[in-house]
């Protein structure tokens, strides 16, 4: 997840000078002015972006067919659409669009743009599309199957057996923004659906619409006064390229940033005593954990795994070195998303560890290879269960590389066991169960879930994950996926750690910021400036 380029503008040029506000004057009262690394950036089309910054800003240009919003962002609500009916054997949905939408061109919101902004999605085939070719769309079938019945109502059919909540869920990404028709048309070339002309542009009916992009500087955005939740409390918002983020902290003591969001620990320790300054911490959906190669023969053994879960300092770290930045949280669903529990059942306990390994042959132990990146706070975490495990008789040897490397030998099921993390793709508990529980082949040719690359296969596992994305009643479907999450850690290759928080710095006179628990739920719209 992370890419990006190049240039943006509205039909007409503007010069990126006229809405940034220069490094050394203080930023202007209607416009708030972030400071993060934006060099992911690739594209401004809602039906391409997947990197992590696109996801941020495109969530506050473009609305979408279903949402969570900043006042509940527990609860999914409608975007587009006003309300929705699904079908008693839960394969057609039928939405209502809300009346009196319109573009940034003035032209109202039809169903028939919307059923076209998603069936571009699954024509253009690009990184998203994944999210709707689960539902048994394709290029092929796209048109058919999602229709608009009259200006006001949409229509699409599912061909797979999926709970409504997921299909649900899938319609309150980011790819399921709704761009104007004839706009994107009107710009088509080569038979691209518009995507060039809106790499580069917005077609929109959010919160804000799009002022400019110059790569590896910044994105402006302006507010849209016709949203249908009412125009946003901030006129501008520009999220400006800082990648350093001891620059970052500078320009927000001096006041030439509004907020920061790559601040490192030591730095909020720093700002602690300065009243010009508000550091808060929010929940996120990651989930941190190590991977057990169960190809290694003493993994194959629960109790050596179990053993091993005993054998980490959870809390020691969630309250030194990780504090702030970490919560303990061992299910492979973040708290926050539909279904997750609090089920912590692992605390450091070497004598219970050591009895688990002799039982399983291991008196004495063995050594293990554990691989981690070079930077913090992998290897941090890396050199703590170091020390802890070497109490319960693991001699571990840290193998220490760069991300990439790293990742290519998970991906690669060359490791023994790895730090590492890991982010869902929507909102919905399927978007990681089908990763953590789900690996129905085991083969070297086959597809590459978290469970295959760490040759977790499981056939009772693997039938309670798909008995709960078909589950339609949603309290039933709620107590399979708790039941999942704890078999999952009892049972799999996983040593699950944390559950990470969002620090963001922000200047005390900037309130209403809201980043949710994934980058498609960070709101602009709510936040003012006195």
């Amino acid at each position: 997840m992370l890419k990006r380029r190049a240039f943006i503008a509205s039909t007409a040029a503007v010069p990126l000078t006229a809405f940034i506000p220069p490094a050394w004057a203080a930023t202007p009262r209607d416009t708030v002015v972030f400071a993060s690394q934006i060099d992911d950036i690739v594209t401004c089309d809602p039906g391409e972006a997947y990197e992590i910054t696109a996801q941020i800003f495109l969530s506050s240009v473009y609305d979408r067919l279903m949402r969570y919003e900043a006042e509940d962002m527990t609860k999914l609500v409608g975007g587009v659409a006003e309300s929705w009916t699904v079908s008693p054997d839960a394969k057609t949905f039928t939405f209502k669009l809300r009346p009196n939408q319109k573009f940034e061109s003035g032209a109202p919101v039809t169903a028939e743009d919307m059923a076209f902004s998603l069936q571009r999605v699954v024509i253009m085939n690009k990184t998203p599309a994944f999210l709707f070719t689960q539902l048994g769309w394709n290029k092929d079938n796209a048109r058919s199957l999602i229709k608009a019945l009259d200006p006001q109502t949409l229509e699409f059919k599912v061909t797979e057996d999926f709970a409504p909540t997921l299909v649900l869920n899938l319609m309150a990404t980011v790819a399921a923004s709704v761009v104007e028709k004839k706009v994107a048309m009107a710009n088509e070339a080569n038979g691209d659906l518009g995507n060039a002309w809106l790499k580069t542009r917005s077609a929109t009916s959010g919160p804000y619409k799009l002022l400019s992009w110059k790569a590896n500087e910044a994105v402006t955005m302006e507010a849209n006064p016709g949203y249908h939740l009412g125009a946003p409390k901030t006129r501008r918002v520009v999220l400006r390229h800082v990648p350093e983020p001891a620059s970052q902290m500078l320009q927000l003591e001096k006041g030439d940033i509004d907020i920061a969001l790559s601040l490192q620990p030591d730095q909020f320790k720093s700002l602690a005593g300065n009243k010009d300054v508000r550091a808060e911490s929010f929940p996120y959906s990651g989930t941190w954990y190590i991977g057990l190669n169960m190809g290694d023969e003493r993994l194959k053994n629960v109790k050596v795994r179990q053993a091993l879960k005993y054998l980490v300092d959870y809390h020691g770290m969630a309250n030194t070195f990780l504090k702030g930045r970490f919560n303990v949280h061992q299910t492979f669903l973040p708290l926050g998303l539909f279904s997750a529990i609090s089920y912590d059942p692992y605390k450091f306990d070497p004598a219970k560890a050591k009895a688990l390994l002799a039982e399983a042959g291991y008196p004495n132990g063995f050594e293990l290879r554990l691989s981690s990146a070079n930077i913090s706070p992998q290897i941090d975490i890396a050199q703590s269960v170091q020390q802890t495990m070497g109490q319960g008789g693991i001699k571990v040897n840290i193998f220490a590389a760069d991300q990439k490397q790293i990742v290519s030998e998970f991906r690669a099921r060359k490791h023994s066991a790895t730090v590492i993390s890991w982010t869902p793709d929507y909102l919905d508990p399927h978007t990681n169960a089908s990763t953590f529980a789900f690996n129905d082949n085991d083969g070297d040719d086959a597809p590459h879930p978290l469970a295959w690359r760490c040759h977790y296969f499981d056939p009772a596992v693997n039938a309670r994950t798909m008995a709960a994305v078909k589950e339609i009643d949603p309290e039933k479907r709620k107590a399979m996926y708790a039941e999942l999450q704890k078999i999952v850690t009892d049972e799999g290759p996983y040593i699950l750690m944390f559950q990470p928080a969002n620090q963001v710095a922000a200047r005390a006179n900037v309130t209403g910021y809201s980043p949710g628990i994934v980058e498609d739920l960070y709101f602009f719209r709510t936040i003012t400036k006195s």
